[in-house]
């Protein structure tokens, strides 16, 4: 299973600490089971905001968490936390451009009282026009709100689902039983994350994708780790084949576009890349976007590579044809 990174981890204490200090009182096994966490995972977490405070780090300076003898839990927060805070412009447009991304979310209410504050924190930044309306926009993608709902039951309630799934790696629709870990935003992107039984392993998913989904009954068979799971939405494996691309300068957004290895930029503005290839389909088709300007240096872990260029080259032109 895949082990919590250092930013997720943050994320989840930064949800655990507020709803703590407002809520004090509540048992361990209470505060794990509404956060999805094991008690261990839960402790774990909060032995790491003992260590939070500021220079000298003398006991008025800490965060304090207390459990009773009963396993209750309560947090009394430092000095420094009752002053009022105070953000950059930069880091209140992040506020704001996160805020409205949740606003995105199909079943969030249009006028709501987070919609009414972020009008408010538009104003004060400069971001809203003549008419009162943001000029930030953020979507997350096209998803339907059913596909949200039932892969949020689903996650909630340790149950399999049932999709249809278009793999744009593969060019190909499937049916896949999965048991949904997570539902989370990547890129302006809704994904999945959980175990996929046809695949025999962890995989995500992204929702636009999904042609259709299913809600079973069925208990699932398999669970996270206690430390949580991942929000990556590339998993390699280290058989995977590997390919070493020289781009030039007019598609060097390849870099950023796609996971990259290794990135080597040279003094004529040509950068060298190292991909790891999960499906060869999604690989031909780039090769195909990039045309002239990307040659392929290493791909010997492949097969015939140009051969495959050849062949989406030539499916694209089938579905052009009368």
């Amino acid at each position: 299973m895949s082990r919590i990174t250092a930013p997720d981890r943050l994320r989840r204490v930064l949800a655990i600490v507020p709803w703590i200090v407002a809520n004090p009182g509540h048992s361990v096994v209470d505060v794990a089971a509404r956060f999805g966490l094991t008690e261990k995972a839960l402790l774990d977490d909060l032995a790491v905001v003992y260590m939070v405070g500021l220079p000298p780090y003398s006991p008025d300076a800490l965060v304090e968490v207390v459990i009773d003898e009963d396993g209750c839990v309560s947090i009394d927060l430092a000095e420094f936390f009752s002053r009022p805070l105070k953000l950059t412009p930069g880091q209140g447009l992040a506020l704001l451009a996160a805020s409205d991304a949740f606003l995105s979310v199909p079943g969030v209410e249009e006028d709501g009282s987070l919609a009414r504050a972020l009008t408010k924190l538009g104003a004060t930044l400069g971001v809203v026009n003549s008419e009162n309306r943001s000029t930030l926009d953020v979507q997350l993608g096209d998803v339907e709100e059913r596909v949200l709902v039932v892969l949020k039951e689903a996650t909630a309630d340790c149950t399999d689902v049932v999709l249809d799934y278009y793999s744009f790696g593969r060019d190909s629709m499937s049916t896949r039983r999965v048991s949904p870990w997570r539902v989370f935003s990547d890129s302006g992107a809704w994904y999945v994350h959980g175990w996929c039984n046809k695949a025999q392993g962890e995989r995500v998913f992204r929702l636009d994708r999904i042609a259709s989904i299913e809600p079973t009954s069925d208990r699932s068979e398999h669970q996270p780790s206690d430390e949580g799971t991942s929000t990556s939405i590339f998993h390699p494996r280290p058989d995977d084949p590997r390919i070493r691309l020289r781009l030039s300068s007019s598609v060097a957004w390849v870099v950023e576009a796609y996971p990259c290895e290794t990135v080597e930029h040279l003094e004529n503005g040509d950068v060298e890349v190292s991909m790891v290839i999960t499906a060869e389909a999604w690989l031909f088709r780039l090769l195909l976007r990039l045309g002239p300007d990307c040659e392929i240096l290493d791909a010997s872990s492949l097969g015939d590579v140009s051969t495959g260029v050849a062949a989406a080259a030539s499916k694209i032109l089938d579905r052009y044809s009368v």
